[in-house]
């Protein structure tokens, strides 16, 4: 009796794994760690010269560039996507959250730190089909990889692929669980009251780009918040205090899939950017609590639904 029963356990195991959807991101170890951020290169020179600098390279690599941003002083993001990144991100369900590349150029001292988002990170972190690894190639043909940073000792795969801040199982957002912001008649109908929303300024939001994912109903925006506790400024300035700044955080999505409008939960979005941040002390998330609320509202009232 007990082995029969051990070979239906097996048979059970087996017929699960098989049934399981099986990413290439299965080729990374569960163990191996990653960093949200790669260290691009410094620049001594300015601002300005910098992003024309940037923009070249990445133009270059075969970007399309979709939209800047310069959040606050000494800061300027610079968001590129191409067709490669749209079809390998959409291929996932929300999987377009991840569409574009954000690239920061960030004042400190006397140099510019040129940085971006780890293609890796993200694709785990958006459990994408596929790692991005065309995507990271291109990144730093472009524009160089000098270390990887914004974790100390970086994220295991196995705790990206689900991951939830502080590893809580329940009241903290993922990623396959977006915030779902309005629903309209049509996909046109949503995107139209998305733009009239972002146009007007509703909530403190403001458009960044939008980029319509080739081959899918999605549309994905960027914005700029500026108001009170969903404010860029002030959520930043109250975490981001590193000595490698994380400003290629920015700027935020909006998620237009079929007649849905839809945002990454704040406790997810913002937490896969900060791993490290502790909940409470000095620059933690306490600091930020009233985050996640505002940035929910901020963002429904951009997407026309300001219930």
């Amino acid at each position: 009796m007990v082995s029969f029963f051990k070979k239906i356990s097996h048979l059970f195991i087996i017929g699960l794994l098989l049934v399981l959807p099986q990413t290439a991101n299965s080729a990374e170890g569960d163990n191996v760690r990653h960093k949200p951020f790669i260290y691009a290169y410094s620049s001594s020179a300015d601002m300005e010269l910098t992003a024309s600098e940037v923009r070249e390279k990445l133009l270059g690599a075969g970007f399309t560039i979709v939209g800047e941003y310069s959040p606050y002083d000494g800061v300027m993001d610079i968001v590129v996507t191409n067709s490669a990144l749209q079809t390998a991100t959409s291929a996932t369900d929300f999987g377009s959250f991840g569409a574009v590349q954000r690239v920061s150029l960030t004042k400190m001292g006397d140099n510019i730190q040129v940085a971006y988002v780890n293609p890796t990170y993200l694709a785990l972190a958006y459990r994408l089909e596929g790692n991005l690894a065309e995507t990271k190639a291109s990144m730093e043909a472009a524009l160089g990889n000098d270390h990887y940073y914004g974790s100390r000792k970086g994220v295991k795969t196995k705790k990206l692929r689900r991951y939830r801040y502080m590893g809580f199982p329940m009241f903290t957002e993922r990623f396959d669980k977006p915030d779902l912001l309005a629903t309209y008649a049509s996909h046109d109908e949503a995107v139209a009251k998305v733009e009239e929303g972002l146009a007007a300024g509703a909530g403190g939001v403001s458009q960044v780009y939008r980029v319509d994912i080739e081959g899918t109903t999605d549309t994905l925006f960027g914005v700029g918040m500026t108001d009170g506790c969903s404010g860029d400024t002030h959520i930043m300035g109250k975490i981001d205090f590193e000595d490698e700044r994380a400003s290629s955080h920015l700027p935020y999505e909006v998620l237009v899939k079929d007649n849905e409008v839809y945002a990454l939960g704040a406790r997810f979005r913002i937490a896969i950017s900060f791993p490290d941040l502790k909940m409470v002390g000095k620059h933690s998330f306490a600091g930020i609590m009233c985050a996640p609320g505002a940035i929910k509202n901020a963002l429904r009232a951009a997407s026309g639904n300001p219930k």
